[in-house]
């Protein structure tokens, strides 16, 4: 392995084993479509309760929000109130998560759905004050929130791996920690979980998600593939197609939060997508099923991505070669119902959501590299490799 390829991928933290094709993540069975109709048709798991959802305007939150109320619950909705995101047919609290929660301890919920805890400390308030306020809380966490340790880099598809369980060796705080202490993303999602298992003892769910995509997304980290492959030509595809790829439409994450919270399921929950193995060549050409744009995948190598310092995650979202984070056990949400759309809607869905942005927001887009640095990269390729 070269030294510029070692310091790629330790820059990038996708240090990992290359995977090899696998076997089913999970238990699902039927159609695509049966799987579709099983998420829209599913009849309401009891009486129609009473929600309240921490967040609700940013970008999970709003079909969180629509899926709740059509299915008949009362949903109130905690912000800020800094969003021009309008919700309708809610009762919204206005409060900071930063500051006093004082008021939802004297309210009643059902359940209540925390999916916009970035702080470890938001979740200390928000256990305290709904502690005897509600029969069920549901935290939104991460995949991150496992501690991966480093591993060697091997040469695509000569290392098998088994998919992340939930039992996997979650981040601790270090010796030296004080509460109150800053925490980085993962360690702050774990925190969190322990606080709300403590708080909710045997009341309490954990979905830890993967990368979140779909129509609304402000991120862009998979946006850019659907959008790249309708616009055609030659396109720079990174690395071993062979990779693994896991990413979770946040319709089908929410809706299914939401079904969580009717049945009363409690535990610890794995929730990325999809249902079976995914390889990067498999999203690829999922994304390509969309749309009638000629378009040719030219697979370069990480060694020569490495020697040019393409940004993983920037310049190529959503591409992490032999990052055991993506691939992830998931097969017990599924048994607790878990569903997905296929890939090709979500594409679709989000090329159509991506073309009626602003001008100005596309031509600004947070993630992905542009037009004129895959051509020089493509020209450097062929150059080298005739």
């Amino acid at each position: 392995m070269t030294d510029s390829r070692r310091d790629f991928l330790r820059t990038g933290a996708v240090l990992g084993a290359a995977l090899a094709l696998r076997p089913s993540l999970g238990r699902a069975t039927g159609t695509a479509t049966q799987l579709a109709a099983s998420r829209q048709d599913t009849p309401r798991a009891g009486a129609a309760k009473k929600l309240l959802i921490l967040g609700g305007t940013g970008f999970i939150g709003p079909n969180t929000v629509k899926y709740a109320l059509a299915r008949g619950h009362e949903v109130t909705i905690l912000t800020r109130g800094r969003s021009a995101t309008k919700v309708d047919g809610v009762e919204h609290i206005i409060a900071d998560r930063e500051g006093d929660l004082g008021v939802l301890s004297t309210r009643k919920w059902d359940a209540v759905l925390d999916n916009n805890a970035r702080d470890y400390r938001w979740v200390q308030r928000s256990t305290k004050a709904l502690r005897n306020a509600t029969d069920h809380y549901l935290f939104v966490s991460s995949i991150s929130a496992y501690r991966m340790p480093g591993m060697s880099y091997a040469t695509a598809g000569d290392v098998r791996m088994q998919p992340l369980g939930e039992g996997t060796e979650r981040f601790e705080p270090p010796a030296n920690w004080k509460d109150g202490d800053e925490a980085p993303y993962g360690l702050t999602k774990a925190i969190s979980e322990n606080i709300v298992h403590e708080a909710f003892r045997g009341r309490a769910t954990v979905v830890r998600p993967g990368l979140i995509v779909g129509p609304g997304d402000p991120t862009d980290r998979w946006t850019y593939w659907p959008v790249r492959i309708d616009e055609g030509g030659e396109m720079l595809a990174p690395g071993n197609p062979n990779h693994s790829s896991q990413v979770i439409d946040q319709r089908d994450l929410t809706e299914w939060i939401v079904r969580l919270a009717e049945s009363g399921t409690t535990g610890d929950f794995n929730a990325t997508g999809p249902a079976t193995r995914l390889t990067f060549g498999e999203m690829l050409a999922g994304c390509r099923a969309v749309t009638s744009s000629p378009v040719r995948f030219t697979w370069v190598s990480e060694d020569f991505l490495a020697a040019q310092k393409v940004a993983i995650w920037s310049e190529l979202p959503a591409w992490a070669p032999g990052d055991p984070l993506m691939y992830v056990d998931v097969s017990r949400a599924v048994a607790a119902g878990l569903t997905y759309r296929p890939l090709a809607d979500t594409a679709r869905d989000t090329l159509a959501w991506d073309k009626a942005r602003p001008a100005a927001e596309r031509a600004k887009r947070a993630a992905g590299m542009t037009r004129a640095r895959e051509q020089e990269l493509l020209t450097r390729w062929h150059q080298q490799n005739g």
